[in-house]
This record gives structure tokens, sequence and C-alpha cells, in this order.
């Protein structure tokens, strides 16, 4: 198991491994030839960027059998998904923020990412499964009253494609297990969401292979789970923590 990050140090940018409080640096490609270079860099003296800048970045709806009882919804057959603004990325510590002239709900949503670590097209289940470099965590910001503001319309890209609606992070987690994890999220402290990936409708490498027989993946696009119930709206001031146990916590203040 590992723990890749990226960060930011003297106006420059690089990436390596999570080691106790300290990243050991590598160069080369995360996803693909990195190398240790032997530098160390305390926690200390970096900032944590975004693991990835995906390309794709696609979210799931209606993926938990839990949440899908409880809204009335039937059990899809294949994934139900949306394009998340790739530029809507933030990484730990950052801020959400909602455009300035939206004054309505803003919902967290504490979802696994999968980050795509080769480029598959058309793939089985098995092919899938080894395309996918590592787990993350993911806040899947949505406005809501942008989701259903018209009514012929639903807005998914508009309302969850805002400016820093994409937190990432902390680290991108190789060699776990994701039927075994659970996603929590936690507003000031207090755990809103709490629940485990096992009840997944579609798993990872169902997911990878349905929607790579309609896009080509690259590597470094990401793909959200979906959530499950609990998702409520934040008020200013608050921090949201997604925390997924060996991946770690994504902390973001919500300040419009």
């Amino acid at each position: 198991m590992a723990l890749w990050v990226r960060f930011a140090r003297d106006g420059g940018e690089g990436f390596g491994t999570l080691e106790d409080a300290a990243i050991a640096v590598h160069a080369g490609d995360m996803l693909g030839n990195a190398a240790p270079t032997g530098e160390s860099l305390p926690l200390a003296d970096i900032r944590l960027l975004a693991p990835v800048r995906p390309g794709a970045f696609i979210g799931l709806w209606n993926n938990f059998h839990e949440a899908a009882a409880k809204q009335g919804n039937a059990i899809p057959e294949g994934p139900l998904y949306f394009l998340k603004n790739s530029r809507s990325v933030i990484g730990p510590g950052e801020a959400i923020r909602p455009p300035a002239t939206y004054a309505g709900k803003v919902l967290y949503e504490g979802e696994l990412g999968l980050v795509i670590g080769r480029q598959v097209s058309n793939a089985e289940e098995a092919e899938a499964e080894a395309a996918i470099f590592g787990l993350t965590c993911v806040n899947d910001v949505t406005a809501l009253d942008l989701l259903f503001a018209d009514a012929s319309f639903p807005q998914w890209a508009r309302a969850k494609g805002c400016d820093s609606f994409g937190p990432i992070g902390p680290a991108v987690a190789t060699g776990l297990d994701w039927a075994a994890l659970r996603v929590k999220v936690a507003l000031n402290g207090r755990v809103r969401q709490d629940y485990p990936l096992s009840d997944m409708i579609l798993s990872p490498a169902r997911i990878v292979a349905l929607l790579s027989r309609e896009m080509t993946l690259q590597p470094g696009d990401v793909i959200a789970c979906g959530t499950s119930v609990g998702a409520l709206p934040m008020r200013p001031g608050m921090q949201v923590d997604v925390t997924i146990e060996g991946i770690g916590t994504l902390s973001n203040p919500y300040a419009p």
C-alpha cells in the first residue's frame, strides 16, 4: 500500500508518497514510471494539493442500495452519471465558495473516488479493475437550487461544476480493498454521513468497464462513485471532513 500526494513548495510543485509526517519525493510520472529521488520533506514545509488533475471528472448518481430505497429510486443496471467540471477541483484545506450571485443551498456529498492509471476502452471487468490506479476521497459539492432551477432541463453540470465544487484528496491510496471501507463525513466534527462502500450497487470494476464502452478513460481521470444517505446543506463557517480509512481525511471550509 502507498499514499500518493501532490504538493506545492517554494513556488513549485512535486509529488511523492506520504510516510508518517514526511513526503518521500519522487520524479517521473505518479501514474507510470515514478521513482524516488531520495529527498524527504516534512509535511510542515509543504502545502498539499489535489493529488490528481483529472482530464475527465465523472460522478455517479443513485449507486447505493440504502439511498435508493430511502428515495424510492429503482436499482439501475448501468451507471447513471454526469460530467463534473474538471476545473472545479481543489485540494485539502482550500475553501469551498459558491458563486457570488448564488444564495441557495449548497450540499456536501462524501464519496469514494477512483483514479484511473492507464488508458482503458471497451473493457471487460478484469481489465477495468486493473486500470484503477488507486482510491481517493471526493466531496461532490452541489448547488441544489441550480439543479432544478429550470423545470424543463435539470442542470447537473452547472449545479456541480462551479469553481471549488470538486475537493479531492488528501491522497491516492493503492492496495486497498474498497469493499471493506466506509465513507464518513463530519460537519464541524459532527458525523453526518457514515456508510459502507459494500452497499454500492455497481462495483468500481463494473463502473469503469461500463463507462469505458462509451468513452475512453485516460490516466488521471477521476470517477466519484456516488453518495449514500445523509447529504445535507452546509452553513457558512462550517468545516466539512470526508474520511475514508486508509486514504485519510479531506478537510475543506465552507466560506461563501
